[in-house]
């Protein structure tokens, strides 16, 4: 087990934790916009002086790692790698989209045999969305989509799929079959990093320090002309 610093800046909420063994040791949040610039170092601080205050040494540094917003997750990765120069601590990154869907399943609103679709929201009827079973294995690969009625049908024809995240809410009127389950008020946070971020440490899935780079949003528009272009 380890000792790690969580940091989630991927959407309009601004979270970081500090887990060791397993055991949130500090928590902080600010759901109420984009705040990250003003209160991520802050947030930083005050785990540092729990680390001191405990005698504990910082073995890695979690990022959540998008997709998500660009300013957002800027912020988010370059705390993320200062703090791991500065405490010479291994960096993790975490996809949002499987935060989210860890964080869906850990509610109890998803059924054993079903599927989870985290979104993203990009713009108008566009969403960054994945697949992931109830085990939160992937099942389909992260993918710019632009949502219409027919959006799904070969994963919405065989079983129930609970749709969540920020892009969610705009589809529960397109999106309408009877398989189509939503959930609301699933956010990704810090705190529900512990888990993902443990696991990762102990299978040495570390990022380097000096390249690592997150995936923005902003790439979407490229995206879609691209799949335009090829279909």
């Amino acid at each position: 087990m380890a000792t790690i610093i969580n940091i989630e800046t991927s959407t309009s909420s601004c979270s970081l934790s500090l887990a060791s063994d397993g055991k949130i040791l500090f928590s902080a949040c600010d759901p109420t916009g984009m705040n990250h610039a003003k209160l991520l170092g802050g947030y930083a601080k005050e785990a540092e002086n729990v680390l001191k205050e405990k005698n504990l040494h910082l073995d890695a540094v979690c990022v959540s790692k998008g997709p998500g917003s660009y300013t957002g997750l800027r912020i988010g990765v370059s705390m993320a790698k200062g703090l791991c120069f500065g405490a010479d601590a291994k960096l993790i990154a975490v996809d949002t989209l499987a935060l989210i869907a860890h964080t869906a399943i850990k509610s109890g609103a998803v059924e054993s045999d079903a599927l989870v679709c985290p979104m993203i929201d990009a713009r108008r009827m566009e969403v960054y969305a994945s697949f992931f079973d109830s085990n939160l294995n992937q099942v389909r690969a992260t993918s710019a989509d632009i949502i219409d009625e027919n959006s799904y049908a070969e994963y919405l024809g065989g079983k129930k799929v609970y749709f969540c995240g920020n892009g969610s809410d705009k589809c529960k009127s397109v999106l309408t079959g009877a398989n189509a389950n939503f959930i609301s008020d699933i956010i990704p946070l810090a705190e529900n990093m512990v888990e993902l971020s443990e696991k990762k440490y102990a299978e040495q899935k570390f990022e380097d320090v000096a390249y690592f780079e997150p995936e923005y949003v902003k790439e979407f528009v490229a995206t879609v002309a691209k799949n335009k272009v090829l279909g």
